[in-house]
């Protein structure tokens, strides 16, 4: 099946090959005889409501230098692009959604876009949790101090975060004592005028946070644990977690197959889920990862199941069409 594919991602120089799952993207679309353009986000662009890209085609190679090779820019309708693949990382703020606007305009010219674009503006990555309540710790969602302090007071042991972080970035956790409590409150609601997320602490955090990730609605069968170092409570690998790939558990499986059918619903091709013990805290649809991790110690290839579903789709799709 002939086809085209752009990417929209961080600056692929920065890029760590054998952990990037976007540079998985890439090498699994070329393997399928796809060609591959590179954006930026930057190089998206309106010109009088058309939604157009300053591309590059990209080839990649699976080693640890010299892994990529960028062609000339070519000015390119997004539209005329038949998959477009979202895969910038968080912070979600303005220049994303304006740039997942764009992309929704392309998406109803006709190109195929993962993750759909209103589905990456409608639900936010740790509010979406809220979705399940019955799958989730005890989560509060506040810009009040006083309701912080009372979760606290409830709780004893709480994490807070901010609902528009990665990787780790500014998750607090408050113990019993409730030291710092006050300017964690203060730098994270910005004196009360944004957000926070606070969670109950989750004592199974000491056997990984489980990245679990669901493709078109079928959950994969293996997941990568994420253990904090010694003296951390994050067990997330941007802040020095270490990895440990593992099948996943009857409960995992449990977890993901009841989020599974909403996800595919809201044409959310790709998700990674983040599990503590038997608990959900986080959605991941921005830009899900550790699939490098997973397939380098099992035999299973993510990206292939993530391009059948996406090559099924654009089949339907010309069915539909013609």
């Amino acid at each position: 099946m002939s086809y085209t594919v752009g990417i929209v991602m961080d600056p692929i120089a920065k890029i760590k090959p054998s952990k990037d799952t976007s540079f998985a993207m890439i090498l699994e679309a070329q393997r399928r005889g796809a060609t591959v353009y590179y954006f930026e986000p930057g190089d998206l662009y309106l010109d009088n409501g058309k939604p157009m890209g300053v591309a590059r085609k990209v080839s990649a190679t699976d080693q640890a230098t010299d892994f990529y090779t960028l062609a000339m820019e070519e000015t390119i309708a997004l539209a005329s692009i038949d998959v477009l693949l979202m895969r910038k990382d968080p912070p979600f703020d303005s220049e994303y959604l304006y740039a997942t606007q764009m992309l929704s305009l392309a998406e109803e010219e006709g190109a195929f876009v993962v993750n759909r674009p209103h589905a990456l503006r409608d639900y936010n990555e740790k509010l979406f949790t809220s979705w399940f309540k019955d799958l989730i710790p005890a989560t509060m969602v506040t810009q009040k101090p006083a309701l912080v302090r009372a979760f606290h007071e409830k709780h004893q042991d709480i994490i807070c975060k901010p609902l528009d972080g990665m990787g780790g970035a500014s998750i607090f956790r408050i113990k019993p004592d409730g030291n710092n409590l006050g300017v964690v409150i203060e730098t994270l609601t910005q004196l009360g005028r944004r957000y926070m997320m606070v969670q109950e602490y989750l004592p199974a955090i000491k056997d990984g946070d489980k990245r679990v990730l669901i493709v078109d609605g079928e959950v994969v069968p293996y997941c990568l644990a994420r253990l904090p170092t010694k003296g951390e409570t994050r067990g997330n690998l941007a802040v020095g977690g270490t990895g440990r790939p593992q099948p996943i558990s009857e409960s995992d499986r449990a977890l993901a197959e009841a989020i599974a059918p909403v996800l595919k619903k809201h044409g959310l091709l790709f998700v990674g889920l983040d599990v503590i013990g038997d608990k959900i805290t986080e959605i991941n649809i921005t830009s899900p990862t550790c699939v490098r991790e997973i397939e380098a110690h099992y035999d299973i290839n993510i990206m292939a199941m993530l391009f059948d579903a996406i090559e099924g789709k654009l089949v339907k799709k010309e069915v539909t069409d013609d």
